[in-house]
């Protein structure tokens, strides 16, 4: 792959650290300390074990601080270092998960069941937000299929509805005056596409339990789509015969497709999707230098099939 070198940024072009500090503080900032609240988020974190995988890159890996600090998680605030500082408040234990639907045995699973009754993997997927970065993660976790085979799709099913976790009192970014989302969060795919072997639901990175800040204690990784896709803290599936709705479609339907799929050439009307700025690979004001975006993520070979004769960029 090539080198590429990030742009020089002249000093006149830096926001001043008061002024963006002022503004971190307007969109979110909790109270508290960040190292106390870090570490807190991190206390149910233990070795998992989980067999090897072919699902591997020959691409450096984002490193566990960074994965693990730089996220996207409304619930627990709007800036990338919120979920870190304020996600130590999550109580993931006990956890269940409710699926139903048009199924036939409908169940409710305790994530304790999961994590003994079903194989974890290393998966090692890149991760491209809609935002225009990336990360490599060395995901653990499972096939969506192996929940919905004890479940049982009735013929008529065709979607897979998800929903995250309300819970104000411990997810501080549902409660307040300002609300950045409605709650809960919801997502969705298209039953062929929960099914691919691509598509898994994590519960662990790094060899270690999944950080309450990226989704704890269960959350959903399509490598080939947008992360807003990932829907974290999962307690309900739901198998429909309609599309679901999913929370950023919702909110901006001309902006966040329900489909997501990862397209270069297909822009988010504010900005390209061209290239993407790969987390941890360059020091700098951005803190990544920009690489080529793939299609599907890197992951055509193994999906695109699963839109043929789509209009993908109509279906985005």
């Amino acid at each position: 792959m090539p080198h590429y070198h990030p742009p020089k940024i002249a000093s006149s072009e830096i926001t001043p650290k008061s002024l963006y500090m002022r503004r971190r503080e307007f969109i979110g900032a909790a109270a508290g300390s960040f190292t106390a609240m870090a570490l807190g988020s991190q206390a149910l974190a233990a070795p998992l074990a989980a067999k090897p995988s072919i699902y591997k890159l020959d691409e450096k890996l984002t490193s566990k601080e960074d994965v693990t600090t730089y996220n996207n998680f409304y619930e627990f605030g709007t800036g990338k270092d919120d979920p870190a500082r304020n996600a130590g408040s999550l109580n993931t234990r006990p956890w269940t998960i409710e699926v139903d639907g048009l199924v036939g045995k409908p169940q409710v699973i305790d994530i304790e069941t999961i994590m003994k009754e079903i194989p974890m993997e290393e998966r090692v997927y890149r991760m491209r937000c809609v935002e225009a970065w990336s990360m490599v993660i060395p995901w653990i976790g499972f096939p969506i299929s192996a929940i919905l085979d004890r479940v049982e799709p009735l013929g008529s099913a065709k979607y897979v509805a998800f929903e995250t976790l309300v819970r104000p009192e411990e997810m501080q970014g549902q409660a307040g005056l300002f609300q950045a989302l409605e709650w809960p969060y919801v997502e969705g795919l298209r039953l062929d596409e929960a099914r691919h072997p691509l598509a898994i639901l994590a519960t662990g990175l790094y060899g270690e339990t999944l950080p309450n800040q990226n989704g704890a204690p269960i959350r959903l990784v399509v490598p080939w789509k947008y992360g807003f896709k990932g829907i974290k803290s999962i307690v309900k599936i739901t198998l429909t015969e309609q599309e679901p709705p999913s929370t950023w479609n919702r909110l901006q339907p001309s902006e966040y497709g329900f489909y997501a799929n990862v397209n270069p050439e297909v822009d988010h009307p504010r900005w390209s999707q061209a290239t993407e700025r790969r987390i941890g690979e360059a020091d700098g004001l951005f803190g990544g230098a920009r690489i080529n975006t793939l299609p599907f993520n890197g992951y055509a070979d193994e999906v695109a099939s699963l839109y043929d004769g789509m209009d993908l960029a109509k279906f985005f």
